[in-house]
C-alpha cells in the first residue's frame, strides 16, 4: 500500500514537471470558427491556476502558452470522457497557424491510466500558443486535467513500475475469485457469489482505468470511457448486494435490507443511462449522475452503522475494508457537485482501497466460512447424537430395532453371517414377583452378558427380547456362549433373585439377499420352538435341532424351496 502511494506520487510529479497546463480558456458554439475565436483576445478568460472551467458551451477552447526555450511538445493529454471531437491549433508568433482535428473515435488511449492523447501539429521555436478545442465535453475533468507533454504519459521508469504494481494488484484480485470458488462449493451461500462479482468488478476497474488495458487491448478511449461508467455501476450494485447477503440475519434493520437491492438496481440503471446517452443533458449530466448516487452512499453508510450497532461480526470486516472506497466516493461526490471545486476521482486512493477491500472482505468471507462450518458441524453432531439416541435403548444402552432395520444392509456388506433372537425365560414372573425395578436390573445384566463387540452386534428389540448379529468362523458357538453366560451374569448383578434366570434362542444364517424381516421371522420361529421344547435352549437352522445348556450348535443354510408338486 505504501508502494502504491509512493510510486503514484512519483509518477504524478514526473508528469507535472514536464508538462504545460492551460493558462486561458474560452467558450464558443459549434458554428464558430475555432481560428477566429483563438485570435479574439476578448473571448479569453485568463484567471491563472485553479481557474473554474465550465462545460456549458458547445465548444470549449484551452490556450497553452509556449516559452521560446520550451522542450518540444508532442501530445495533448487529458482525462477521457465522452466528447465529440478535439481540434488542435499551433499558433506561431508571426500569426501562422497549423491545425489538426480528431473525431472522438480517432483519439488514442494513453499509457497513463484514464487519459487519452492526441498528437499536436508541429510545434516549433516560433510557436507561442497551442489551442485545444474540445467539442461537446461531457465532464469538467476533460478541461481541468488537460496538459501538453513532450511524450505520452506512462512511458517513464516510475510509470512502468507503477504499471507493474497495477498488474500485481490485478493478480491479487484474482486470488479471492479462486478462494470464493472453493468456498461456494462448500457453502452454497449467495454472499460468496456477490463477493466474486464485487471483486471481478474491481479487477475490471483497475484494468480499464490503468494502462493495463492499453498494454493488452489498446481500445479507443471513448470505449474505455463508457466501460468505466458501466463497471462503476456494477461495482456499486455488487457491493450493495454483497452487503444485503453478507450481514447476518437480525443484524440489519429490515427496511435497510429491503432497500439495498433497489440501490443496486438504481446504480445499474444510472450507469447504463449515462454510458448510453452521455449528451442528453450534457452541461449538467455528469453532475446529476454523480449526485444521483448520494442516496446509495447514504443507505450504505446507515447500513454499516446499524449493523455495527447491533453487533454484526460481518459488518466489522466490511466497514473497515470499505472505508477507503467510501472515502473515494465522498471525494468524487463532493468535488463533482460543488461549484468552484475541481473534480477529483482520487484514483490513487481507489487503488489503495481495492487492496484494503480485498484483504478485509476476503478475511470476512473466510471468517463467515469458518463460522458456518462450525455451525454446520455442530448441527450435524447434534443430528448424529439425536439419531444415536433414537436408535439406542435407554435402559440397556444397546441399539434398538430401528437401528437394526436401518443398518442391516450395511451389516450384510460387512460380512455378518448369522442372526440370533434371544428371549429371557419366565420374565413376566420376575416382574410380577420382584417388581419392575428388579426386572429392569435383570435386563441390564442380560445386555452385559451379550458382550457386543466388533464381531458381535447386540440389540434390544423390546421387552425381554434381544437380538445378536454375528460374523466370524464360529458364529454359532459365540452366540451360544453368550446365551449360557446369562444366568451367571444375572445372578451376580441381581443377587435378590431366588433362582437362575435363563434364556432361549433361535439362530439362523444370513444367506442370499434375504431382508431383515424374513430372517427375523425365521429366527423368531426357531426361538419359539426352543420355548416349546422346554426353554433354556437353542434352536438353529431349519433342522429343529435342540441344543442344551452346554451343547455346541452347528448351523446349516436353509434348504432351497422345492418345486410345487401340484
Amino acid at each position: 500500500m505504501v508502494v502504491v502511494v509512493k510510486l503514484g506520487a512519483d509518477t504524478a510529479y514526473a508528469s507535472d514537471s514536464a508538462s504545460i497546463r492551460p493558462s486561458c480558456w474560452a467558450e464558443a458554439t459549434l458554428s464558430d470558427d475555432p481560428v477566429s475565436v483563438a485570435r479574439d483576445e476578448q473571448r479569453w478568460s485568463c484567471s491563472g491556476a485553479g481557474q473554474d472551467f465550465s462545460i456549458a458551451a458547445e465548444r470549449v477552447l484551452l490556450r497553452f502558452d509556449i516559452e521560446p526555450d520550451q522542450t518540444p511538445l508532442l501530445y495533448l493529454l487529458s482525462r477521457r470522457s465522452a466528447l465529440e471531437a478535439v481540434h488542435l491549433l499551433a499558433i506561431d508568433k508571426d500569426g501562422g497557424i497549423r491545425q489538426t482535428s480528431y473525431p472522438a473515435a480517432s483519439l488514442r488511449s494513453s499509457m497513463a491510466g484514464g487519459y487519452f492523447n492526441a498528437a499536436l501539429p508541429d510545434v516549433t521555436e516560433m510557436t507561442r500558443h497551442v489551442v485545444a478545442v474540445v467539442d461537446l465535453p461531457s465532464h469538467r475533468m476533460i478541461l481541468e486535467k488537460a496538459y501538453l507533454s513532450p511524450a505520452d504519459a506512462g512511458a517513464g521508469r516510475d510509470d512502468l513500475r507503477f504499471l507493474l504494481l497495477m498488474a500485481g494488484l490485478a493478480g491479487m484480485l484474482v486470488m479471492p475469485l479462486i478462494f470464493n470458488a472453493a468456498f461456494y462449493r462448500a457453502l452454497r451461500q449467495p454472499f460468496v457469489l456477490w463477493h466474486s462479482a464485487l471483486t471481478l468488478s474491481l479487477l475490471m476497474t483497475i484494468v480499464v482505468t490503468s494502462g493495463l488495458s492499453v498494454v493488452f487491448f489498446d481500445p479507443p478511449p471513448m470505449t474505455l470511457s463508457w466501460m468505466t461508467t458501466l463497471i462503476f455501476g456494477l461495482t456499486v450494485a455488487s457491493g450493495a448486494m454483497f452487503t444485503y447477503s453478507f450481514i447476518e440475519q437480525g443484524m440489519l434493520h429490515p427496511l435497510l435490507r429491503r432497500i439495498l437491492p433497489y440501490c443496486a438496481a438504481w446504480a445499474i440503471f444510472l450507469s447504463v443511462l449515462h454510458a448510453s446517452f452521455p449528451f442528453v443533458a450534457r452541461p449538467v449530466q455528469s453532475t446529476v449522475y454523480t449526485a444521483a448516487f448520494t442516496p446509495v452512499l447514504a443507505v450504505f453508510l446507515f447500513s454499516m452503522i446499524d449493523s455495527l450497532r447491533r453487533g454484526s461480526r460481518a459488518a466489522r470486516f466490511q466497514a473497515i475494508g470499505y472505508a477507503p472506497l467510501i472515502l473515494v466516493g465522498l471525494i468524487r461526490l463532493v468535488t463533482g457537485i460543488t461549484p468552484g471545486l475541481p473534480s477529483q476521482d482520487a484514483m490513487l486512493l481507489f487503488y489503495f482501497g481495492c487492496m484494503f477491500e480485498v484483504l478485509l472482505t476476503t478475511l470476512g468471507v473466510a471468517d463467515r466460512f469458518v463460522l458456518i462450518r462450525r455451525e454446520r458441524d455442530r448441527a450435524l453432531n447434534e443430528a448424529d447424537l439425536l439419531e444415536r439416541l433414537s436408535e439406542t435403548d435407554p435402559l440397556t444402552g444397546l441399539l434398538n430395532r430401528r437401528a437394526i432395520e436401518r443398518h442391516f444392509e450395511q451389516l450384510r456388506t460387512d460380512r455378518f453371517t448369522a442372526l440370533a433372537v434371544i428371549d429371557v425365560d419366565h420374565f413376566k414372573a420376575i416382574n410380577d414377583g420382584y417388581g419392575h425395578g428388579v426386572g429392569d436390573e435383570v435386563l441390564k445384566a442380560v445386555a452385559a452378558a451379550l458382550k457386543a463387540g466388533p464381531d458381535v452386534r447386540a440389540y434390544r428389540l423390546g421387552g425381554e427380547e434381544f437380538l445378536l448379529v454375528l460374523r466370524g468362523h464360529d458364529v454359532d458357538g459365540e452366540a451360544e456362549l453368550r446365551r449360557q453366560a446369562i444366568p451367571t451374569t444375572v445372578a451376580s448383578a441381581v443377587p435378590a433373585l431366588a433362582g437362575a434366570v435363563t434364556a432361549s434362542m433361535g439362530i439362523t444364517l444370513i444367506s442370499g439377499d434375504e431382508g431383515f424381516p424374513a430372517l427375523y421371522e425365521r429366527a423368531d420361529k426357531l426361538l419359539y420352538e426352543a420355548k416349546r421344547a422346554g426353554r433354556n435352549r437353542t434352536r438353529g437352522g431349519n433342522r429343529g435341532d435342540a441344543v442344551g445348556e452346554s451343547a455346541t450348535l452347528t448351523l446349516t443354510p436353509p434348504p432351497a424351496p422345492r418345486p410345487h408338486q401340484g
